[in-house]
């Protein structure tokens, strides 16, 4: 299994002193190599779950278990590691260094890992969405969606054992929409790479065989002050 949350809950501390609830999960898993699509409307816990699911964000209480280990329990330093060697992510906004070619880009992924860095796995990444071409382009050289493939094959760099796109094609034009979609998927195929999609597209989520809705199994009322109940 590549990903188990159990008993998951967060709060964030209002202005006025109050707690605002918004992440109470019982159980949610995904098996090696699964493909799962996640809905949900704006401001109903999406990002900050996958904020948890990375390690950015802690939760209040429960586990969050990544290829048999739980990062909830361990340090800040240690996590990060273990994110950047364990998950890869594809952002809305794509996050490329402009100093850098489109390969150099994939290779400094890489080199967080702590695995060091493969430029020939580089190359072959790019190659894999289509940009053997422009390897030593410039981010502002590249188009829309040019970019995103880019940050794709940087999030596979490290060959994560899970990856969770945010709205991947959010800011891709409709030509270049499902290109992007099926070159995620395809990708993450070859290399048995669970993916955690989010999106609020039903056409986008319609191609995958696994839907779940964040309002099927999130009930933020589980969480009372930012403790369980």
């Amino acid at each position: 299994m590549s990903l188990l949350l159990e008993h998951i809950r967060k709060s964030y501390r209002q202005p006025e002193g109050g707690s605002l609830p918004v992440l109470g999960i019982e159980r949610f898993e995904i098996v090696q190599g699964e493909q799962v699509a996640l809905l949900g409307a704006s401001g109903g816990g999406k990002t900050t779950l996958l904020n948890i699911i990375s390690g950015i964000l802690t939760p209040d209480s429960g586990r969050v278990v990544i290829d048999n280990r739980d990062l909830a329990a361990m340090p800040e330093v240690v996590r990060d590691r273990y994110r950047a060697a364990k998950v890869g992510i594809v952002f809305q906004t794509f996050n490329l260094l402009p100093a850098f070619s489109a390969l150099e880009n994939v290779m400094l992924g890489m080199a967080f890992s702590g695995r060091g860095v493969d430029r020939a796995f580089a190359r072959q990444l790019l190659e894999r969405v289509g940009l053997g071409h422009r390897l030593q382009h410039s981010p502002r050289r590249l188009s829309v969606g040019e970019q995103q493939r880019v940050a794709v094959a940087r999030a596979l760099a490290n060959k994560p054992v899970l990856l969770l796109a945010d709205e991947p094609t959010a800011n891709v034009d409709p030509k270049n929409q499902q290109l992007v979609l099926d070159l995620i998927r395809e990708t993450c195929r070859d290399h048995n790479v669970s993916l955690l999609m989010v999106t609020h597209s039903l056409e986008v989520a319609g191609a995958f065989q696994r839907i779940d809705r964040m309002q099927d199994f999130n009930h933020p009322e589980l969480c009372v002050r930012g403790q369980a109940i």
